[in-house]
């Protein structure tokens, strides 16, 4: 007996192993894709942005002693200042996918032109003047592996780094330069050494000054007034044979807490494609955390008077609703009138394939001032509005609007005689189609913000509503000038080599 109880323990352990794994299991509420197509865009685009930054950089002075063997002369102390790259050039350079592990970097015939103001000192002589040095036969390849910090930001990890310059040649003016360079050759073995010496530690202080700027980002967006957005990645970079994954926690919260929505994200997966160079899949939950959190702010009400219910009317009123107006005006619009709308629940987010419904259970007060001036209510209903939902992509930004598709009212019993209620009943489906909801989309046109690197647009972008996730495919196209934001979604206007990233200043 003792015996055949042991198996049974054993799986009753397996079992709550699993559930407890899958109960600390955290699922993304965004996922970007990366493919091989942007990955090559990146490399071109990189390279440009590279050489410019280069050219605009400043580089420290290099200082050192070097014993002049062909000259008999045991050493001289020299100072390379005021060094600027002129020109670089990385003809053949790729990025390649290392699954599981990270990307590949590879470049070589890579060319530099670089000039420099130069001093020696020898117990024999100071010189003074002007030097060129061309490099060619630059060859660096090393392995960027790609995690995540404690807090959600990207960060950066050079492996297997070797780099060298195979050729060097300088030229110098000024001074005794006849002379040196009649012993260029020689003196250029010991600028390559030095040279290939430093490389990959340049390299890794440039990964790490890197590193520094992604921990600045923001990943906790302020999206307006009521709530943020916390873009955080779950997990490390997942990396493919084909893709590069993004796991984003994708989830709003209201401004003054903190604390994850009642409900959790569901697994979703992305399709199996290749033809755009970015994916973006934005799930139910997205859009669920973002109608619980603007709930719980307040941000769900509006108030309308009776100048703006007959501008509306007005300005979208015809055929039977130049009916409702005159109704409207012999019921309500002869007084001053308010009426109140309230959303009474978060409104219920449905993504089904090629349909985005929102319903919004609400509530609306219709209020009168009398002429002593006391607000009085008219009559109060529920109602719940069934929308769809159009969807855009613009600038950096997915734009949603709303459209009414039905209007159920929801009366107490003792009013559904009223007269009053009757008359209201149509009229206030048409506050609702040209009053609140106009006011709802012109809200919404400040968008939500799509994750977008450096100083990067989006081109010919489609959106399909599939089963509980959006899915935007997208090209990219890389904008010279650019007056974005630094956060995690948007990384423009940043310094990217050596210390902290700063604003481009907005002139």
């Amino acid at each position: 007996m003792r015996i055949k109880k042991i198996p049974v323990l054993w799986g009753c352990f397996l079992l709550w192993n699993l559930y407890i794994s899958s109960s600390h299991a955290v699922y993304p509420g965004i996922k970007a894709r990366i493919t091989q197509q942007a990955l090559d865009y990146g490399v071109e685009v990189g390279m440009k942005v590279l050489e410019q930054i280069m050219k605009e950089k400043t580089i420290s002075d290099i200082t050192g002693s070097e014993s002049l063997e062909f000259l008999k002369i045991d050493y001289v102390n020299y100072n390379f200042s005021n060094i600027k790259v002129n020109a670089l050039s990385f003809p053949n350079t790729s990025l390649a996918l290392v699954p599981g592990v990270g990307l590949k970097v590879l470049t070589n015939h890579g060319t530099a032109n670089i000039s420099n103001h130069w001093e020696v000192k020898s117990p024999l002589f100071y010189d003074t003047g002007e030097s060129d040095l061309y490099l060619s036969g630059i060859y660096f390849t090393g392995i960027i592996l790609l995690t995540r910090n404690e807090v959600g930001h990207p960060a950066l990890k050079l492996q297997d780094c070797y780099a060298q310059v195979s050729h060097a040649h300088v030229s110098f003016a000024g001074g005794l330069s006849v002379l040196y360079n009649s012993f260029a050759e020689p003196m250029e073995k010991p600028i390559l050494r030095n040279l290939n010496e430093m490389l990959c530690p340049m390299i890794t202080n440039e990964v790490e000054a890197f590193n520094v700027n992604l921990s600045a980002l923001e990943v906790l967006i302020k999206i307006d007034n009521y709530t943020l957005l916390d873009c955080s990645l779950v997990s490390s970079p997942e990396i493919s044979e084909h893709y590069l994954d993004l796991n984003l926690k994708g989830v709003f919260y209201p401004l003054e807490n903190l604390a994850d929505p009642t409900f959790s994200p569901v697994p979703f997966v992305l399709p199996d494609r290749r033809d755009s160079m970015l994916y973006i899949g934005i799930s139910e939950y997205f859009f669920r955390s973002a109608s619980f959190a603007h709930f719980i702010a307040g941000a769900f009400g509006a108030t309308l008077s009776t100048k703006e219910i007959s501008h509306y009317f007005v300005q979208n009123s015809q055929g039977f609703g130049n009916f409702l107006s005159r109704i409207a005006e012999i019921y309500i619009l002869s007084q001053p009138f308010m009426l109140e709308f309230m959303a009474t629940e978060p409104p219920t987010i449905h993504l089904e394939p090629n349909n985005f419904t929102l319903d919004i259970p609400a509530s609306i007060i219709m209020l009168t001032q009398t002429e002593n001036s006391t607000v009085e209510p008219i009559v109060s209903m529920d109602f719940v509005a069934s929308t769809s939902v159009g969807l855009a992509i613009l600038g950096q930004k997915l734009i949603c609007s709303l459209s009414l598709n039905r209007f159920r009212l929801s009366l107490p019993e003792s009013n559904r005689s009223d007269i009053k209620v009757l008359r209201f009943e149509n009229i206030l489906s048409s506050i609702l189609h040209f009053g609140v909801l106009p006011l709802a989309n012109t809200r919404l046109q400040q968008g939500f913000p799509l994750p977008n690197p450096y100083n990067i647009s989006f081109i010919n972008s489609d959106i399909e509503v599939l089963e509980d996730f959006l899915l935007i495919s997208t090209d990219l196209r890389h904008e010279t000038f650019s007056k974005q934001q630094p956060s995690f979604h948007n990384w423009g206007g940043l310094n990217l080599i050596n210390g902290p990233w700063r604003e481009t200043p907005t002139p």
